[in-house]
């Protein structure tokens, strides 16, 4: 994802806060980002909301991280 992000022209300190919400993710479940799936990032985004209680920058920095890693680092279709 590291390199996805790079080659992309993301900003240090971008790929940064990706890495670590993806990390974050795979935390949550206790598994790899890359055996999850839809129902775990819907899941993943009501606890964000009404566990955490994140603001809205953090849960929409959240949202586009995963987006990213399922889209282009992955090539999931289901994220198109």
């Amino acid at each position: 994802m590291i390199d996805d992000l790079r080659v992309r022209n993301y900003a240090p300190g971008t790929v940064d806060l990706y890495i670590c919400s993806v990390a974050g993710f795979a935390q949550y479940f206790g598994k790899s980002p890359d055996k999850l799936g839809l129902e775990h990032i819907r899941e993943y985004q009501s606890f964000l909301v009404n566990t955490k209680k994140v603001s809205w920058p953090v849960f929409n920095q959240a949202v586009c991280a995963l987006r990213f890693f399922y889209k282009f680092t992955l090539g999931k279709t289901w994220m198109i």
